[in-house]
């Protein structure tokens, strides 16, 4: 998926965000008068000094009696008593952490305990890969011996991950899969052919990684005695070449990369007998141009649970595998006449006679019980309304959590519904916003991290039986200050429809005591991808939200519309972009300016429009097909030719090229290149490797050819989301200075 704030964790916002360096000031333009006895935001506040970045509980890890949680602290694991939030006692301190005659401890930069909590392992020196992937040094701590070994001297290693027993622990190592038995520390490959850029054992390849967010491709039995993994073999996926910039002469870095109608990787699943050494190959199908996004391990021993997806991406299919003799069988189907999204939705009870699973095909994303064989038993949750996330099944009480937008489209709330389908109950307060859950193990409590358009969050212990609060553990109130202070104006929501009666939702940002009768330039800001949703009830933290303030308080409005295709209102209006990407999303941006620009406040002369990633594709297309709307606007990180782009996303929402060449290029900037007329400016990290700098090249070429004046800027060495070090001040002051001199 393009999305420029994920990281290495889903959901997370980019590394670098808070830049260390501070240089200097930002000259912007005098405020207007009536803002004057406000503090003024500058870029320094937001991308090196961090001033407004709101507080929250970090590294909270559930202990497993639910009462208690861990957390590292100055290189310690420290436990805090959850309904207080006080620390209890130092479970591992500094001084526990020297390997055996060695007088400096480690310094470790995360940790996972073993089932029993007697054992951790702690990682140190991580180095990230792609978005999701990493390597360490991974250490091994015994609780009661209090003694620290290394897992393995062979270097660095991938996912080590401890087996349910707590006695092995199983981990990647160029490209092979291996396990570490704790009692002797010898260590057994348990693949010995793996190779970079040609087979890969245990984890996933870029686009599995990028697009199935799998990086840790190996799952453990419940009972220890196996471990299944999926196998790569990428020997015919084209390489993808990227210089890296810096010395004398630059480096190449080539990596497989399938795009669109390219070979994918050949996918085998295999399942290895820890006992018995032996390695039995999952029967998973003749065909090898498909997908198997997910593997999972069933509360059956020796059942595992695989997921197989064809190529087209419309139809999937549930497996039950039986791991001694490698045979299988289709337990249930789930089809659609546009695609199928793969979640981590799937749940199995421990019955053993029963899983829970998400499914759209009554339209809106909903939980569906079913029996081992794949017969329905109940759907447990029916509306015209998407449930966005499955918490879990706490099966004694037989209840489902899950987090919906049944309220609004905006909106996520907690709800728990029984496994009948009956009783469903929305927990918390009433009220807008959004809440994000952090379960424990035993569905006593949760964490619940709530925000709102203009409001920071507030992190609260709550009771998961009825949502009570039992502490507030953060309440950002020094933020709330802050706001205050620096006189931050609200978020806006409004809808309108457009002239095909299409409904959409928006906001705005305004600056602060409007003059009647004056007219305001409008920035409109974009994603817009299959799926996502900008315009959310929800804090956004420290990055567009506080530099669209920043704009505000230099007299500039700021609209966001999530146009068709995005989430949140169901499958039809999300799916309805199928096939011809970039087509109805730019006409509905088209409406928006338009309707933004008949408001009294608007200048209609001077809107602009501002995309990353998906929204850099969707800017550069608006500036050209779109070209009479907007004065200026800001691409950065585009895909201008989706050709270029990954096989797994790409072919989702177009099909393959082959089969699909107008889907391809009647919506690519770089096929409109002659119809720009206001000033654009383009922006592209060459170090990018998930939307390749290749993109950039092509639209600039196409631009240069029209004979088009635009800007550019480009940045060595910087990924998709293009931070580090300075680098993200110095984007946002490029890009405020060019709307300030262009909007």
């Amino acid at each position: 998926m393009i999305h420029p704030f994920k990281t290495f964790q889903t959901f997370g916002l980019a590394a670098g965000l808070l830049l260390s360096a501070t240089p200097a000031a930002v000259l912007l333009p005098a405020a207007p008068a009536l803002a004057q006895q406000r503090q003024r935001i500058t870029l320094e506040d937001i991308w090196a000094k961090g001033t407004f970045a709101p507080r929250s509980v970090q590294g909270f890890r559930w202990m497993r009696d639910g009462r208690y949680y861990s957390a590292l602290e100055k290189g310690e694991v420290v436990q805090h008593d959850v309904t207080t939030g006080q620390a209890t006692q130092t479970l591992v301190a500094t001084q526990q952490l020297r390997l055996a005659g060695t007088d400096q401890p480690i310094a470790t930069d995360g940790y996972e305990f073993n089932a029993d909590e007697q054992k951790i392992l702690f990682s140190t020196e991580t180095e990230p890969i792609y978005r999701r992937s990493s390597k360490a040094n991974y250490f091994v701590y015994d609780r009661a011996a209090q003694k620290l070994v290394p897992l393995s001297a062979g270097g660095k290693q991938s996912y080590a991950t401890f087996s349910p027993d707590g006695r092995r622990v199983a981990f990647v190592r160029q490209n092979n899969l291996y396990i570490v038995d704790l009692q002797t520390m010898q260590e057994t490959p348990v693949t010995t052919d793996g190779a970079f850029n040609k087979l890969i054992h245990g984890a996933g390849d870029w686009v599995y990684e990028e697009e199935f967010e799998v990086a840790k491709a190996f799952q453990w039995s419940p009972d220890s005695k196996q471990l299944a993994f999926i196998s790569f073999d990428e020997s015919r996926v084209p390489e993808y070449n990227m210089q890296e910039w810096g010395g004398l002469y630059p480096k190449d870095y080539r990596y497989k990369y399938p795009k669109a109608g390219e070979a994918n990787s050949v996918v085998t699943v295999s399942a290895y007998d820890v006992a018995g050494g032996r390695t039995v190959k999952m029967d998973i199908g003749a065909e090898t141009d498909q997908y198997i996004p997910r593997i999972a391990w069933t509360p059956t021993p020796g059942l595992l649970s695989i997921q197989r997806v064809n190529r087209l991406q419309n139809k999937l299919e549930l497996l039950h595998g039986d791991a001694a003799t490698g045979k299988t069988q289709v337990v249930w189907t789930d089809t659609d006449k546009a695609y199928v999204e793969v979640t981590d939705d799937l749940r199995y009870l421990q019955n053993g006679k029963q899983f829970i699973t998400t499914s759209e095909r009554d339209g809106y994303r909903h939980l569906y019980l079913f029996d081992m064989k794949g017969k329905l038993v109940k759907q447990l949750t029916q509306g015209k309304w998407e449930v966005t996330e499955f918490v879990g099944v706490d099966e004694k009480s037989g209840l489902a959590y899950y987090v919906s937008a049944e309220d609004a489209p905006q909106q996520r709330h907690l709800y728990r519904v029984d496994l009948k389908g009956k009783g469903k109950t929305r927990l918390g307060e009433a009220g807008g916003g959004t809440d994000v859950v952090n379960m424990s193990p035993d569905f006593r409590y949760y964490l619940n991290y709530h925000s709102a358009a203009n409001e920071p969050v507030t992190v609260s212990l709550r009771t998961a039986r009825d949502g009570k609060v039992v502490k507030v553990l953060e309440d950002n109130a020094a933020l709330k200050q802050k706001m205050q202070d620096y006189g931050f104006t609200p978020q806006e929501f409004f809808s309108f429809k457009t002239a095909e009666g299409v409904t959409l939702n928006g906001c705005t940002i305004k600056p602060a005591n409007m003059e009647a009768g004056k007219k305001y330039p409008v920035l409109t800001f974009l994603y817009g991808g299959p799926g996502s949703q900008k315009v959310l009830d929800k804090w956004n933290s420290v990055d567009y939200y506080t530099w669209f303030q920043l704009l505000a308080q230099q007299g500039y409005v700021v609209a966001i519309v999530d146009n068709r295709g995005t989430g949140g209102r169901g499958a039809e209006f999300k799916k309805c972009t199928y096939g011809q990407m970039g087509k109805l999303e730019t006409i509905d941006q088209g409406e928006a300016a338009k309707y933004l620009g008949a408001q009294p406040w608007a200048d209609k002369t001077r809107i602009g429009i501002f995309g990353w990633s998906y929204g850099g594709y969707l800017s550069a297309l608006a500036m050209t097909k779109n070209a009479d709307l907007y004065k200026t606007g800001i691409s950065v990180a585009p895909v201008t030719n989706w050709r270029f782009y990954d096989s797994i996303y790409t072919e989702r929402f177009l099909k393959k090229p082959q089969d699909n060449p107008g889907g391809y290029d009647d919506n690519s900037p770089v096929q409109h290149a002659g119809l720009l007329k206001g000033k654009l400016l383009l922006v592209h990290g060459t170090g990018d490797d998930n939307v390749h700098f290749q993109n950039s090249v092509a639209f600039t070429d196409a631009l240069v050819k029209a004979n088009k004046d635009f800007q550019q800027l480009y940045y060595p060495n910087r990924n998709h989301s293009i931070y580090g070090g300075n680098t993200r001040l110095h984007l946002f002051r490029q890009m405020t200075n060019f709307l300030l001199q262009n909007l």
